[in-house]
């Protein structure tokens, strides 16, 4: 029998000296209007959410609400539905 994965999101609000140590300018940027779709993270994802709100449904799991100012780390093998509310701008790094 398969046993089923639990992929967790992990959502911090950091403080601004662990922003300053993360090195942003050195990461990619992405930004999207408000819509859903459906993604997959074929490696981890580490993510500062510069504005906007987006709601991250697991395949099997429960949806994670994420905002501005969050940080956000989406683990390898993730399965996932993104319904983007509020225009989103991130900036990212694959580990």
């Amino acid at each position: 029998m398969f046993q089923k994965m639990e992929y967790q999101i992990i959502v911090e609000k950091p403080s601004l000296e662990k922003i300053e140590t993360l090195g942003l300018d050195s990461w990619s940027f992405w930004e999207c209007e408000p819509s859903k779709f459906d993604w997959e993270y074929s490696s981890e994802e580490t993510a500062y959410i510069l504005k906007g709100k987006v709601l991250v449904t697991p395949e099997n799991g429960e949806p994670v609400e994420i905002n501005a100012g969050d940080l956000v780390v989406f683990p390898a093998g993730l399965k996932c539905t993104w319904e983007v509310i509020e225009k989103i701008e991130k900036k990212y790094k694959f580990n």
